[in-house]
């Protein structure tokens, strides 16, 4: 008989476990397809794929318990976990369903296993607290993303994208496990709890543990590199210029997700008494003005290089290395309110470039190149195509009444009112003064691709666009979901606050 906590612990990874037998699935069945079109092939594959997801989310919803526990933080099972699993599991589909028209490669089985794979990964990553656990399932979650990048055979920018990817990913793992060594060696255990307790015994030292020091520095810079945060951003604009639509489309968005989560998780509870503050004249050591200062320089980098880009790809690349700075915020703020503003910031971010890496895999398909300029005249030759990607670039610029707004909106309010008199939150006006003023100048390189999309005249020898059935829907449908979480925003706001409050942060 099988002992009672592996039992509880097969129960609790059972969407996981259903994720990678649909993996197996798909493979089986591409195999059985080989003589088939290709795209027939990607659209069953994806099918049986999305099924696989829409599967995880229902045992997710048929079997949400109160907080568990296993193996001191090994695996946990809280309405938070459960909440971050089916955005992630939300976002895998969509991308999916995005992919069924691709051409990219003919290895369809494979590819949309390593979607599930990867997906697994991030599942496993936001449901646990414990250092090793944590490693391995960004380690199966990147593995899978560096072979994603590389997926088109016949692109040497692909092939070299996926190169740069893996060497800077390899190097980022290598400092985020040596900062790993060294709080274990702090604290004689890998789990979050016995890490923060081990700090708080040393918490009355005059000064920081330098040994401590040395392992924020080295865990901010190997988690910094997950989330494209300056200056460790270096691989994200070949990334997302190079992959694949679908893999980068992937990479944008839920990789954000997980990615985001497990180091506003990390730092709080892992790294707890050892904030410092990144109030003005007064800094602090601590993991609060390091994270203060990569953030401020990630929305100056990011906004200001972005300006300079001709392609699209690129441009939302160095965008996304300014967003990571806006939610950086939420990390220096670190409170239950800051945590609810970050998971619908990235919620929202998500849909809105994965909509926007969809309409652009489109206008390549006709034009070959994802160049400003080919999107001169969009709005004329593809109408339904041009509106959801206004709203995609509305939305990442902060304009009202799009969810990408009030997701500003709410992460600034939430740093400011964080904890009021508090020694590690007072003084953050400077950074969200210099977050909207990036966001001011955000608003130029966004209003530049809409004005090709709206203004340019179209080449003399142009055609309507060609956008597929299923594809134009799921674009739709991205859309009218940032429309709406815009409108609306409690729709996701609640669910999110109430995981929080019932999961005990």
């Amino acid at each position: 008989m099988i002992p009672t906590p592996y039992a509880q612990l097969a129960r609790l990874a059972a969407p996981e476990i259903i994720l990678v037998l649909t993996a197996l699935v798909v493979m089986a069945f591409d195999l059985l397809l080989r003589a088939r079109a290709l795209r027939t092939r990607f659209t069953m594959a994806a099918t049986l794929g999305s099924l696989g997801c829409a599967a995880a989310i229902l045992e997710i919803l048929l079997t949400q318990t109160p907080t568990q526990t296993l193996f001191d933080g090994v695996l946990i099972a809280n309405p938070l976990t459960h909440l971050v699993q089916i955005a992630l599991l939300a976002l895998a589909i969509l991308t999916l369903l995005l992919s069924t028209h691709s051409t990219f490669t003919t290895h369809v089985g494979e590819f949309v296993l390593l979607i599930l794979i990867a997906t697994t990964g991030m599942m496993f990553l936001v449901a646990t607290q414990d250092l090793l656990v944590l490693f391995l399932s960004l380690e199966l979650l990147s593995l899978s993303l560096y072979i994603l990048t590389g997926f088109d055979k016949h692109s040497p920018r692909s092939a070299e994208a996926s190169l740069k990817y893996f060497l800077f990913g390899g190097m980022s793992a290598a400092f985020l496990l040596f900062g790993f060594s060294l709080l274990y060696g702090l604290a004689n255990s890998t789990s979050f709890a016995a890490i923060a307790a081990a700090i708080a015994s040393s918490a009355n030292a005059p000064a920081l543990n330098p040994l401590l020091a040395v392992a924020i520095v080295t865990t901010a810079i190997g988690l910094g590199f997950k989330v494209a945060a300056a200056p460790f951003h270096f691989w994200a604009p070949d990334v997302y210029q190079g992959a694949p639509a679908p893999s980068a489309a992937f990479i944008a968005s839920a990789s954000k997700v997980a990615s985001f989560f497990i180091f506003f998780q990390l730092m709080a509870l892992a790294f707890a008494g050892a904030e410092g503050t990144a109030a003005l004249p007064n800094l602090l050591r601590g993991w609060v003005p390091a994270l203060a200062l990569v953030a401020a320089l990630s929305m100056l980098l990011g906004n200001l290089v972005a300006i300079r880009q001709s392609g699209l790809r690129r441009l939302l690349a160095y965008s996304a290395v300014a967003h990571a700075g806006y939610i950086l915020l939420a990390l220096v703020a670190h409170t239950a309110v800051s945590l609810a503003a970050l998971l619908y910031y990235v919620v929202t971010y998500a849909l809105a470039t994965l909509g926007a890496f969809a309409v652009i895999d489109l206008v390549e398909r006709e034009t070959g190149s994802d160049q400003l300029s080919r999107f001169d005249g969009l709005g004329r030759r593809a109408p339904l195509l041009s509106l959801s990607l206004a709203i995609f670039i509305l939305s990442l610029a902060g304009i009202p009444p799009l969810a990408g707004f009030f997701a500003k909106f709410y992460l600034f309010v939430a740093v400011l009112n964080a904890a009021p008199g508090s020694t590690h939150t007072t003084g953050l006006l400077w950074l969200v003064v210099l977050a909207i003023a990036m966001s001011a100048v955000s608003l130029y390189y966004y209003l530049k691709v809409l004005k090709r999309v709206y203004v340019a005249s179209p080449p003399a020898s142009s055609t309507p666009l060609h956008t597929p059935i299923l594809t134009t829907l799921v674009i739709a449908l991205i859309a009218a979901a940032v429309l709406i979480l815009g409108c609306a925003p409690r729709l996701l706001l609640d669910p999110i606050l109430a995981a929080i409050q019932a999961s005990g942060l």
